[in-house]
């Protein structure tokens, strides 16, 4: 039996495999509104056999975009764009996800960037310092509630990669203990939680380590994760780094499977590992070596949509492939 193409039920959604899309920003929206590009970039990885199917990075303020050319959540035609999407995804066996986002400092636009610090990320805009944070908790509420109407099934809150939630967290943007660091991401997270109900999965994508001295370190992730949990989070997915200009990020193979294996083990709750994660067998054994509940693949399935199809035939499992495409099997 394959592991990574078995089963995972999260509250009331069961992902048909444990092989996950990866949210990629694709820069190709107008007014936050997800287009034609975006049905088939996405279309095409539920096609291919994916069992979630991440949507990218999607603002849930229009302050809170990456880019001008970022896709949003936050008004109705937005709304009536996903749900076309969401729809395909479904209709070829896949679920449909979304990952909640606000870039903070790290937005690249023609507006004033939020922060918890008025440091600015280099080469980015000085951000105006965010003195109260409710209105940021209510965007995301509001985020995922039009998520939710959209036909999403799946939630994940951005908290990593050096954006708003990560600066709240990280001791290199941000004063104060531990405790009070964390204090936001962890209650945007219940908010949602209680916003969307006890069905809807909800993920927190969070950066294991800023890779650099002084900086936020797997152990807190640790004392993070639980918290979390304990705000209604169902899964950590362990990203890192994107915080500083300045860390040295050992990249190769797997890089950071070894942080989502900590947070799993010493946090006890399930993870998804990311990260230069290419061969079939390599996806299997992080699920067999127990460092993972999920594997999330980006730049490979760039390359290859199709690349679930592949990996189950290198894992000698038997899936179906799309009617259309039968006879290349």
């Amino acid at each position: 039996m394959s592991l990574l193409f078995s089963p995972l039920t999260l509250r009331s959604v069961t992902l048909p495999n444990r092989i996950v899309v990866s949210p990629m920003c694709q820069y190709s929206a107008t007014d936050g509104v997800p287009n034609d590009w975006h049905f088939v970039h996405l279309g095409s990885r539920a096609v291919g056999g994916a069992g979630l199917v991440f949507a990218e990075a999607t603002a849930v303020e229009a302050r809170g975009r990456i880019s001008p050319q970022d896709v949003g959540i936050y008004n109705d035609e937005q709304v009536a764009a996903w749900k076309r999407i969401t729809a395909f995804i479904k209709e070829h066996g896949a679920v449909p996800g979304i990952q909640l986002a606000h870039a903070g400092r790290k937005a690249f636009g023609d507006w004033v960037p939020v922060a918890p610090t008025t440091e600015p990320f280099p080469g980015l805009n000085t951000p105006e310092k965010l003195t109260h944070h409710t209105e940021i908790v209510k965007a995301f509420v509001d985020g995922a509630l039009r998520a939710v109407e959209a036909g999403f099934e799946v939630l994940e809150i951005h908290a990593a990669h050096g954006y708003l939630l990560h600066e709240y967290y990280s001791p290199l943007t941000n004063e104060g203990s531990i405790e009070e660091r964390i204090a936001v991401p962890v209650e945007v997270t219940a908010a949602v939680r209680a916003a969307v109900g006890p069905d809807v999965p909800v993920i927190v994508r969070i950066s294991g380590t800023d890779w650099v001295e002084d900086g936020w370190t797997v152990d807190d992730s640790v004392v993070l994760a639980q918290a979390l949990k304990a705000a209604g989070a169902d899964l950590i997915d362990v990203s890192s780094g994107g915080n500083t200009a300045q860390a040295e990020i050992p990249v190769g193979p797997g890089y950071q499977v070894p942080l989502a294996e900590a947070v799993r083990r010493k946090a006890d709750v399930p993870t998804g590992a990311v990260g230069l994660i290419t061969e079939a067998t390599q996806a299997e054994q992080v699920l067999a070596d127990g460092s993972a509940d999920l594997v999330l693949l980006a730049r490979e399935l760039l390359r290859d949509p199709y690349w679930p199809l592949h990996a189950a035939q290198k894992l000698g499992v038997e899936v179906r492939a799309p009617r259309q495409y039968a006879r290349a099997f």
